[in-house]
């Protein structure tokens, strides 16, 4: 470089330095060349960060302006370098202390001889307090000009001469009148009532002219349907003006309404005062009573205000006149209390009616306080509880009753949660089990499930729980008899009936149980049952007598015939010469005598015995529908559903249809009879394939078999009239077939009667079997 060179550089330099500001010059590709060392020390970075150049950094720019205005500088800065316009922008830049300042930055290109830039230099002026200053007062122009287009207030300018010259449209629409109108000329006088124009005309004017404003007070404009609004007028004169101002109008038509509904309230206020059935009265700070509603004032029927006596202070004297002497005390104590403390008072007292009649109230008193928390006056409210406190006593009196009622009955009493919970037991039930409710809590179960593990018999424990179960799940009553574990270790019976109290939405809120000891009861029964077995199985003897009587008397005949026709044959055969031919027919009498008594033996065995039909492959499927069919009209009668459900690899088998049938309709019938009374009446029959044998069952919801095992026992029934020959006679068919049929309780109820028959590739008989035996 030349010396007139390095003298160049050196003069651009100072002129950078003596700029105002931040001076600077950069190349033709935008680094910086040279920045004004008061710049460096205001960002506090060195010369080289500014031309640190990184892939979201062009120009190293990043770490000195503020990120809101870094993309907007650099594209201009970008866009000038290609162009050689000059650069010009505002943007903020980041202090060495971290706050950020507005700048104004300006740039200029310097071109050489052939006309393309060779350096740029600029100037960079803080502009953060002018920034800051236009805000400021955009923002309070912004404000007025929204107070002036806003609904809120109106303002008019104005001239003294009445004009107005200019209105916001909240004006315009308060007095109804549109911009038309205003440029049609309106005046003051014009709008205002009779009543306002000597003070529109003389005093607001007068005022005006003296202070340059007037003071805000009320009047009222015609609106231009000729109504009225009421307004809050204010007005001042322009600075430098006294003929023309500006005035500003508030629509006081909500507040007037308000002021009227307040008026009203206080009006409503005072009549609810005396309206409410409650005895209402205001005391000071100091206790003494100064105010009373008037049903307080008829209740005491007397110069309420006289009773404070000048010698006693405080509530005193008005508690002594009208408390019953046995509160007096403890009410003039309350009193004095809450009036020291400022705490509320809440108590019940009796009040002396006028005509000396004591009755209860239910009185509190609260105080009223100012901005600061002082007291400035006491409000007492006495309701009148005499009515309720008989009720109450009167309820008490019942509850009294009714529990001693409830635990002199002959009976156990436990009420519940809707979730079956015990809440209450009566003293009978606490001492028939032995335990409490402390006991069961400290178990680690629930006092329901408690209960019943430590005191239902465990033969009886699963179906207890299961009804129970049943009944909470559905809201159903619950009913039934099982064993019950006294204190002393004793099972007996008892009956347990529960039913749901429900509110008046019909949901559970409670469960009501009582437990009766019918333990004696169900020992006479069974021994009744007893009896009426014995008696049922002397009358089947007596029966059987008569019936082998009834035998004895039909074969004894021809027996006696055949006795009586051989002594016959004897003689013949023993006279001299023989009488061979009349022996001959002898014999053959004898001989239709002998038949004559097996017919009568074959005929009595055939009602006893199984048929010998030749048993050949059937199908079981059609036999159960012709059964069904049998006894549809029944079912129907009995109000009974017959499901049926046959698996489909059930094979054909080889039996009797007539046998096995018989069989279908004693356990189907049998299964009718025992749900009776059951309020679900479902009966079931599934057939199913077990490997080599068809398994057919019948299924009931009946109330089950109280002994599966005698109930295939002949002469064995719990039917009022049978005989006890059904059952055994169809297991006797069964086994006959090579199958077995027996009986099992369902459940939590019903019984099911299962029977067996084998899968046979031939047929048999009973007669070719017999045969084969020989």
């Amino acid at each position: 470089m030349t010396t007139e060179s390095l003298r160049e550089v050196e003069r651009k330099l100072r002129i950078l330095e003596t700029m105002p500001g931040f001076g600077w010059s950069a190349n033709p590709a935008g680094q910086f060349t040279y920045v004004t060392p008061n710049t460096l020390s205001f960002l506090g970075v060195a010369g080289e960060d500014l031309n640190a150049s990184y892939a979201d950094d062009e120009f190293g720019w990043r770490q000195v302006i503020h990120p809101d205005d870094y993309e907007r500088v650099a594209a201009r800065w970008r866009h000038c370098l290609q162009t050689g316009e000059h650069y010009d922008t505002e943007h903020r830049l980041r202090r060495a202390d971290g706050s950020y300042r507005w700048f104004r930055n300006s740039g200029r290109p310097c071109l050489g001889e052939d006309g393309t830039i060779t350096e740029w230099f600029g100037t960079t002026i803080d502009i953060d307090d002018q920034v800051r200053l236009c805000r400021d007062i955009a923002e309070r122009e912004a404000r007025i000009r929204r107070l002036v287009d806003s609904d809120i207030i109106g303002i008019v300018i104005w001239d003294l001469d009445g004009t107005l010259i200019d209105a916001n449209d909240a004006f315009l629409g308060m007095v109804q009148y549109d911009r038309e109108d205003l440029k049609a000329g309106l005046r003051w006088f014009d709008m205002t009532p009779p009543e306002w124009q000597e003070v529109h005309g003389r005093e607001e004017a007068e005022e005006l002219a003296a202070t340059g404003k007037m003071e805000p007070r009320e009047k009222a404009f015609f609106r231009k349907d000729g109504s009225r609004v009421p307004v809050l007028i204010g007005a001042a004169c322009f600075d430098g003006q006294s003929r023309q101002g500006v005035a500003y109008i508030l629509d006081l038509t909500e507040r007037k309404r308000a002021e009227e509904a307040l008026y009203d309230q206080k009006r409503e206020l005072s009549q609810l005062v005396d309206m409410i059935p409650s005895y209402l009265w205001r005391v000071t700070p100091q206790g003494v009573p100064e105010f009373f509603n008037e049903r307080l004032a008829d209740f005491l029927g007397q110069d309420v205000a006289g009773v404070n006596k000048q010698d006693k202070g405080g509530p005193i004297a008005f508690i002594e006149a009208v408390i019953h002497p046995e509160d007096a005390a403890g009410v003039a104590d309350a009193f004095e209390r809450s009036l020291a403390s400022g705490d509320v008072l809440s108590m019940k007292w009796r009040m002396r009616r006028a005509d000396g009649v004591y009755r209860w109230m239910a009185a509190s008193a609260e105080p009223m306080r100012d901005a600061d928390g002082r007291i400035v006056n006491w409000y007492v409210a006495s309701i009148d509880i005499e009515d309720e406190i008989r009720t109450q006593e009167a309820l008490r009196e019942r509850e009294r009753m009714l529990h001693h009622l409830v635990e002199t009955l002959p009976a156990m009493i436990d009420c519940a949660t809707a979730d079956g919970e015990p809440i209450y037991r009566s003293q009978q039930m606490r001492e028939y089990l032995g335990y409490d409710f402390e006991y069961l809590d400290s178990s680690g179960k629930s006092r329901l499930n408690g209960t019943l593990e430590a005191s239902v018999h465990p033969d009886d424990l699963p179906g207890v729980k299961a009804h129970y179960g049943h009944s909470l799940a559905t809201g159903a009553p619950y009913a039934r008899r099982h064993r019950l574990r006294s204190s002393n270790g004793e099972y007996r019976w008892v009956e347990t009936r529960a039913a749901p109290m429900r509110d008046a939405r019909g949901a559970i809120v409670q469960w009501n149980v009582i437990c009766l000891d019918i333990d004696p009861e169900v020992r006479a029964q069974q021994e009744l049952k007893l009896a009426q077995e014995r008696l049922a199985r002397a009358s089947q003897a007596a029966s059987l007598a008569e019936l082998s009587a009834s035998i004895a008397h039909e074969v004894n005949q021809p027996l006696a015939a055949i006795v009586a026709n051989s002594h016959a044959c004897h003689r013949w055969l023993s006279a001299q010469p023989e009488n061979i031919e009349r022996a001959k027919i002898t014999a053959e009498r004898i001989i239709r005598n002998a038949n004559a008594a097996a017919d009568i033996v074959s005929r009595i065995r055939a009602l006893f015995s199984q048929s010998t039909e030749l048993r050949t492959i059937n199908s079981l499927e059609a036999v159960i529908a012709e059964t069904r069919e049998l006894l549809a009209d029944e079912a129907a009668r009995r109000h009974v559903h017959i499901d049926i459900d046959i698996a489909r690899d059930v094979p054909s088998l080889a039996f009797d249809p007539v046998q096995i049938q018989q069989v279908l309709i004693n356990l189907m019938r049998n299964g009718m009879e025992a749900m009776d009374k059951a309020a679900h009446r479902r009966l079931r029959l599934s057939v199913r394939r077990f490997d080599d044998i068809v398994r057919t069952q019948v299924s009931d919801s009946g109330p089950g078999i109280e002994l599966p095992d005698r109930m295939f026992e002949p002469f064995y029934t719990t039917k009022q009239h049978g005989m006890g020959i059904g059952l055994a006679i169809c297991r006797s068919i069964v086994e006959a077939h090579g199958g077995q049929l027996w009986a099992e309780n369902n459940d939590p109820n019903g019984a099911t009667f299962t029977f067996s028959l084998p899968i046979r590739k031939t047929p048999a008989t009973r007669e070719g079997s017999a045969a084969a035996d020989g």
